[in-house]
């Protein structure tokens, strides 16, 4: 595919609408998959409309877009990118570490853009940072690889902390098992104790934070995971009704009453995606650095 028209599908993923489009001919077709509800991430899809009006294109006039969510049915992710795959769509735009392993399971050939909070690379998703290679390119925010500074935020915050909390989407084990490590090394360099909570459900956040009493921990850390900010208001009210000093990975946690968040401006990914200073001028590949995470809220 040559550069111009890559950049011009890839740009005309971000000002679509909720609901898909009918698709028309005349159009190029892009593929949105998601693990969440489309109720529920509003401030990303108007960021990726922002993002497509500034690069002069509308869904309906000159794009069609073909919107899955899964709406946290996990199963339902290879089906929904096989259906993509189907409509012979000419790129798949990926939102999230899953969501990305399974269109990249089901092709091949057409392109694939991702935002995550991971590190790809560390993953065997892509090359490298400079040339991912294969067929897919993006962004990282690497929210993950942060969660070590959120420990070193909470320490500081709570000089007198000896064991620390650090809660988990059990649904990711990929990622899981990178944030227990990095967590582990964290506590470990501050001499403090590391209590692992896992959480896949609504029931069972409640059990993990009766569980953080009993175990007496000091504070919390909130891993980075569509799953918690879907729930954010529901995470912040149990820390506050628990009284547990706790971080968060993303300013909207903040914004529903959390105490403190350090993380990616996750919004302003999904609008510079698309930035063509961020794609290499002969190969349609993005190879500059990720924008800078946000700084501390709260």
């Amino acid at each position: 595919m040559r550069r111009r028209d890559f950049i011009t599908l890839i740009g005309s993923a971000t000002a679509l609408p909720f609901v898909a489009r009918a698709e028309q001919k005349s159009m190029p077709v892009i593929g949105y998959l998601s693990v969440g509800f489309p109720q529920l991430q509003h401030p990303f899809v108007f960021a990726f409309h922002e993002g497509l009006k500034e690069a002069g294109f509308v869904a309906g006039e000159n794009l069609t877009i073909e919107y899955r969510w899964a709406e946290e049915r996990y199963e339902r992710l290879p089906r929904l990118a096989a259906d993509l795959v189907g409509r012979k769509v000419e790129v798949i735009v990926a939102t999230g570490e899953l969501p990305l392993r399974i269109a990249a399971s089901a092709t091949s050939t057409i392109p694939i853009v991702f935002t995550i909070g991971s590190d790809p690379v560390q993953s065997g998703l892509v090359a490298s940072l400079a040339r991912p290679d294969r067929n897919i390119t993006g962004f990282t925010a690497i929210a993950t690889e942060l969660i070590s500074k959120r420990f070193e935020l909470v320490s500081e915050l709570l000089p007198k902390a000896r064991k620390i909390a650090v809660l988990m989407n059990s649904n990711a084990s990929g990622v899981s098992e990178v944030t227990i490590r990095l967590a582990q090394q964290a506590v470990n360099a501050k001499g403090m104790g590391l209590l692992i909570l896992e959480a896949g459900d609504d029931n069972a956040l409640e059990l993990a934070f009766a569980s953080m009493v009993r175990e007496r921990a000091d504070a919390l850390v909130v891993s980075a995971d569509a799953f918690f900010f879907l729930r954010r208001e529901q995470i912040t009210a149990l820390a506050a009704r628990y009284a547990v000093p706790t971080i968060y990975e993303l300013q909207g946690f903040v914004d529903a009453g959390g105490l403190i968040s350090y993380g990616p401006d996750v919004a302003a990914l999904r609008r510079y995606l698309y930035d063509e200073r961020y794609v290499d001028r002969d190969h349609g590949l993005y190879t500059r650095r990720t924008p800078r995470p946000a700084l501390p809220a709260g």
